[in-house]
């Protein structure tokens, strides 16, 4: 749509920070008010929206729509939508090895191990390695305890949560980096391994580099949006 607003605002609204265009509060597409918990994460959404110029493109505004996934998609259910979130854990990518070439097993275990080691100090569970594609189930205790992590968490950190998993595949790296344990860069490296190895071995593909990318940006959206709720 044409950009309709010339100031862009945040104020103080219980319980958290309203966005203001021309002073008037903003609403989420499902027409509940558009109230974040955090000032931080207020004043990043009002910088997308003062970014915009004689056009509005949503795809350019991230946060904004992360922040309306909380409020329409994860608030009127949290616990439905951390469940399908809970259920990566049983198919992780982590857990999905090559059986060859070396050294793309080498590099897996590389980059894969220490958030496994991780995920075993931090949650007290074994999560189960192997070769190929077939599908390994993971103890009941190890889903249950990753579910109780993803459970436990506000829907404002489930909707940041959210491309964090889908995208990688992983609900292990997701946590790791909502934690801490790992920075923005290990997670991608971690989560887009296999998709760099091709692009390695077969050379630069416009259509898989662009997707790739697209990937990513959903992925450090996600990354950010929950520093900004920290």
């Amino acid at each position: 749509m044409k950009r309709f607003y010339k100031d862009v605002g945040v104020a103080a609204q219980d319980p958290g920070f309203a966005l203001l265009l021309d002073g008037r509060a903003v609403k989420t597409p499902a027409r509940a008010g558009l109230v974040v918990p955090g000032e931080a994460l207020a004043e990043a959404m009002a910088e997308e929206w003062a970014a915009q110029g004689d056009e509005i493109d949503p795809r350019s505004m991230p946060l904004t729509g992360l922040a309306n996934a909380a409020i329409d998609r994860v608030a009127p259910d949290p616990q439905t939508f951390a469940a399908r979130l809970a259920e990566y854990a049983e198919s992780d990518l982590l857990c999905y090895r090559a059986e060859s070439p070396d050294k793309l097993v080498a590099r897996q275990a590389e980059r894969w191990d220490p958030i496994l080691a991780w995920a075993r100090q931090r949650f007290d569970i074994e999560l189960h390695v192997v070769s190929g594609i077939m599908h390994q189930p993971q103890s009941e205790s190890a889903v249950r305890q990753l579910a109780r992590a993803v459970t436990a968490r506000s829907s404002f950190e489930l909707a940041g949560l959210s491309p964090l998993v889908t995208v990688s595949g992983s609900l292990v790296t997701a946590l790791a980096l909502a934690e801490g344990a790992i920075d923005l860069e290990q997670a991608w490296d971690a989560a887009s391994l296999d998709e760099q190895w091709q692009l390695e071995q077969w050379g630069e593909d416009s259509e898989a580099s662009a997707a790739l990318a697209a990937r990513q940006r959903d992925f450090a959206a996600g990354a950010r949006f929950l520093d900004l709720l920290r």
